[in-house]
């Protein structure tokens, strides 16, 4: 028997996402329950997947790779070997934060990483280029962050 999501569970997602480091104790003190209570429901909102993880947001300036671009990739073809190859691509290359399957003027869009344009240039040339059925990319360089949220509306 399932239990249903209610505005007590919105309201555990919402303090989580602002502070995932919140205590179990405070937690139960900002929605109102035991820590009994918010402990069981937060184990299920983890177990039934509202809740995939939580991790730190770091600073990129911070930890040298301040300069973010978008690219567009287009590929030659969009087969299921070809989208399945360049996603298995992405996945082993730490400067790609994020990687979007677009239905539109292109296929992929990018959100990279890197210390400089220099830095961008050498990942572009010998990697992202050689990505299996990269017909073409083109790259917007992120001139200032102005809001980057990993918040849900809940």
């Amino acid at each position: 028997m399932s239990v249903e999501f209610d505005a007590i569970d919105r309201k555990i997602l919402n303090h989580l996402q602002q502070d995932g480091r919140l205590s179990n104790a405070r937690l139960a003190e900002l929605v109102s329950l035991s820590p009994t209570a918010v402990l069981a429901r937060t184990q299920r909102l983890y177990r039934e997947g509202y809740i995939k993880n939580v991790e730190a947001r770091l600073d990129a300036k911070k930890l040298g790779v301040g300069t973010t671009l978008f690219v567009e990739v287009r590929l030659d073809r969009t087969t299921p070997n070809v989208l399945d190859a360049f996603s298995a691509e992405v996945q082993v290359h730490s400067e790609i934060a994020e990687c979007h399957l677009i239905a539109g003027g292109f296929d992929y869009l990018l959100k990279i990483r890197v210390r400089d344009m220099d830095d961008f240039h050498r990942f572009a040339n010998s990697r992202l280029w050689t990505f299996p059925g990269v017909r073409g990319t083109r790259t917007y360089t992120v001139m200032q962050e102005v809001k980057s949220s990993t918040r849900l509306a809940v």
